[in-house]
């Protein structure tokens, strides 16, 4: 009889941990739709703000919630976020900037960026999940920061060398002398970011050690 009573415990022990999986599960693809839908607002901030259009160029938040999610969310769930957002982009919902979506916005000669945030998101996740503290938040989020930038860029370059109509004297050059408009911002925003997820860890960890 202790043994059947041992098995039937075991039993309910092990159904208990596949509701918790089931759970955590859930929770985890909410936040990496939270995190979705945060691109989409990011992508198209200035509709809501006009006041962040500086110089004719429009302020986004995309890099800066990329690279969020991945130091809150970690490597595997930040990166699915940012998947989720692509795709949904690419069926059709106007979540990418200037409020375009569709499957044709792969030939955009800025859709680079869009594919970057999966890298990025990815990197700077794997970073913290082997080292906590503030130093490695912003030494991770200036990463996920480069990659945006190098995939972004390369990207734009061979776009408008291969099958979009290039600008009038466009060079490899001109294409980084473009990114230099947008890059303070980014900087300042990475750091702002790591800061606001080594404060979220401290506040919260289960979410932000959630992976």
């Amino acid at each position: 009889m202790p043994r059947f009573f041992n098995l039937l415990i075991d039993k309910g022990k092990k159904g208990s941990e596949k509701m918790a999986a089931k759970k955590f599960r859930a929770i985890d693809l909410c936040y990496a739709g939270m995190f979705a839908a945060l691109m989409a607002i990011g992508a198209n901030i200035t509709s809501i703000a006009p006041f962040l259009v500086i110089g004719g160029v429009p302020i986004t938040l995309q890099t800066f919630f990329a690279v969020l999610a991945g130091l809150v969310l970690g490597s595997r769930l930040g990166a699915i976020s940012m998947v989720a957002y692509m795709l949904i982009g690419l069926l059709g919902a106007p979540v990418f900037a200037q409020f375009s979506g569709g499957f044709q916005t792969v030939l955009s000669p800025t859709f680079g960026f869009i594919l970057s945030f999966i890298p990025a998101a990815w990197a700077t996740g794997k970073i913290v999940e082997k080292r906590q503290n503030l130093t490695t938040y912003f030494i991770a989020a200036i990463i996920g920061l480069i990659l945006n930038y190098l995939i972004g860029t390369n990207w734009m370059y061979a776009a408008y060398k291969i099958w979009a109509q290039a600008p009038q004297a466009f060079s490899y050059k001109i294409a980084w002398v473009w990114m230099a408009v947008p890059l303070p911002k980014d900087i300042v925003l990475s750091l702002v970011a790591g800061w606001l997820a080594h404060r979220i860890k401290a506040v919260s960890p289960l979410i932000a050690l959630k992976r």
